[in-house]
């Protein structure tokens, strides 16, 4: 497998949440190098183009074209444990200033 790290930005065949289907779109790599030590799979964060649905949990990416997207997007609050080999290809990187806020808005989500 390929190492990525936190904070890149890959393709992914990302599943929808009622299991009908999948669409490839860009996720964010939010584990950690620690965890990708031990484990075959990556935590993920789904991004999306659709920056006017903005929930609890998303974050805007403010550097969306120095990151590797091709539109403005938001980092959602919708998480997932995938296999790395699913993992399609590596778009970019999320500038750390941009990582910042996601991570704030994730503990959010999460409790922390």
């Amino acid at each position: 497998m390929i190492k990525y790290k936190r904070g890149d930005i890959v393709l992914v065949d990302f599943g929808f949440s009622e299991g009908t289907g999948s669409k490839k779109r860009p996720t964010l790599i939010i584990s950690s190098d620690n965890y990708h030590n031990d484990r075959q799979e990556v935590i993920v964060a789904a991004i999306t183009g659709n920056i006017k649905r903005a929930l609890f949990g998303d974050t805007k990416i403010d550097k969306w074209k120095e990151a590797g997207l091709i539109c403005p997007s938001l980092v959602t609050g919708i998480m997932r444990t995938i296999k790395g080999s699913m993992i399609i290809r590596k778009l970019g990187t999320l500038l750390i200033q941009d990582f910042q806020r996601v991570q704030k808005n994730l503990e959010k989500t999460m409790g922390f």
